[in-house]
């Protein structure tokens, strides 16, 4: 009887054993090639399984992490960009973590978190992407863009962390008139779609002639199709940086290994990886692929006061959704 408790015993520790060396990660959908290779070299090295949960765009996640706060079921969360920052960190979602890998970062001015919860590893502009064999008027300014009737798919800001930051782009430029735009952009807008990934697929079923998109995807179209098929526009009155970041959850399962992720993302054996997958820019100085010479970056960068954005970001996007909706 003694041996069949002890077995019982070793089995239950191994199991406890098993489960703690699990990692958890939320991350959004188009960040699913991180499973093709660095999971797995990943698991290797630290002799661990990685489960990759995708929540469609980065806004799901902070919106899922919100629903587990008490019982958060992830370790660690990739894909948080400023503006989602805000609210993980207004919600006490995450744990700070300084990682022995900062001193990589190519800019200072990528580590928009100085508290540590969150730690960049790439980093775009935002930009509006068109088909030039569609649309061939001349467009300079945010003004522009009114009169593309019905041509132009976006994302939901309250889903998704490309369009948080084109309503973050739009009062940068227009300050308290910012809805003033919106009502009249509206009718420029085909169709609006919870995430990123849903928007390309109708961009390149075409759908319409423009979405909104980023900065690289000249990258994008040399490389695969050794031309540039679209073309990318910034506004002359500045453009919009995202910084994606990652986080530890709070009330985690696993911060040794959530804390070995993050230094692993600051390598180059991850960050070289980054601009050919996620079509960003790397946050350490690694070798780029030739496509990136058509990769734009604004002339000019604009930005909102993190603390303005925490103050009013709930009351924004529900102004926005009231034009919208």
């Amino acid at each position: 009887m003694k041996k069949l408790g002890l077995l019982f015993m070793t089995v239950i520790l191994l199991g406890v054993i098993t489960f703690s060396n699990e990692l958890t990660i939320y991350t959004y959908e188009s960040m699913s090639w991180i499973e093709d290779n660095l999971v797995q070299k990943f698991e290797k090295k630290y002799n661990t399984n990685i489960r990759v949960i995708k929540l469609g765009d980065a806004g799901g996640i902070v919106s899922r992490l919100i629903l587990e706060k008490r019982n958060p079921k992830a370790d660690l969360v990739i894909g948080l960009d400023q503006s989602l920052a805000v609210k993980a960190l207004e919600e006490d979602l995450l744990v700070p973590y300084k990682s022995k890998n900062l001193s990589k970062i190519k800019d200072e001015n990528l580590l928009f978190d100085k508290k540590y919860y969150l730690t960049p590893f790439d980093y775009g502009a935002i930009a509006f992407i068109y088909d030039p064999e569609k649309i061939d008027q001349e467009l300079k300014t945010f003004e522009d863009l009114k009169k593309m009737n019905k041509s132009i798919i976006i994302q939901n800001p309250s889903m998704s962390s490309t369009a948080q930051s084109l309503l973050l782009w739009t009062i940068a430029i227009y300050g308290e008139n910012w809805k003033e735009f919106w009502k009249s952009f509206k009718n420029s807008i085909l169709t609006v779609t919870p995430g990123w990934s849903e928007s390309f697929a109708k961009f390149e079923a075409g759908e319409a002639p423009m979405m909104l998109s980023y900065a690289t995807d000249g990258a994008y179209s040399y490389e695969y199709y050794k031309q540039v098929k679209y073309k990318e526009f910034i506004p002359e009155e500045g453009g919009y940086v995202q910084i994606e970041a990652a986080g530890i959850v709070n009330k985690n399962k696993n911060q040794d290994l959530a804390e070995k992720f993050i230094d692993f993302m600051l390598e180059e054996e991850f960050q070289k990886e980054i601009p050919l997958n996620n079509w960003m820019f790397p946050v350490i100085n690694t070798e780029m692929p030739e496509s990136f010479k058509y990769a734009k970056e604004p002339n000019k960068i604009l930005s909102i006061d993190s603390k303005q954005i925490s103050e009013n970001l709930d009351k924004w996007l529900k102004e926005w959704e009231e034009i919208m909706y």
